[in-house]
């Protein structure tokens, strides 16, 4: 399983659009429910770092890219940004029913 952790600081003036584009993004997941894929998204205490925690099995290519949804919240994310977001690999080392 490949897990990465993408922090990204968007514009305060981006943070409500943020929020309810994520919240519909995440709308259109749970009604596919695409497998082998786990995915979240969590706001920092200074309300304008996301943290996006995304975990995919092994041998699949990442389910979610094929959703409009995604592709659309992907593509809004230039305008939203304040700097580019920073995508970075993580190892498990333990986790109970997160990974």
């Amino acid at each position: 399983m490949s897990v990465t952790m993408i922090r990204a600081q968007v514009k305060d003036e981006s943070v409500a659009e943020v929020e309810s584009a994520a919240k519909a993004m995440f709308a259109a997941i749970n009604e596919a429910q695409p497998p082998g894929v786990r995915y979240a998204s969590c706001k920092l205490g200074d309300d304008a770092t996301f943290v996006v925690l995304l975990a995919v099995e092994d041998g699949i290519e990442n389910p979610l890219l094929a959703l409009p949804a995604v592709r659309e919240f992907q593509q809004n994310l230039p305008r939203w940004l304040a700097q580019p977001a920073t995508p970075e690999p993580l190892t498990v080392v333990g986790s109970y029913n997160l990974f």
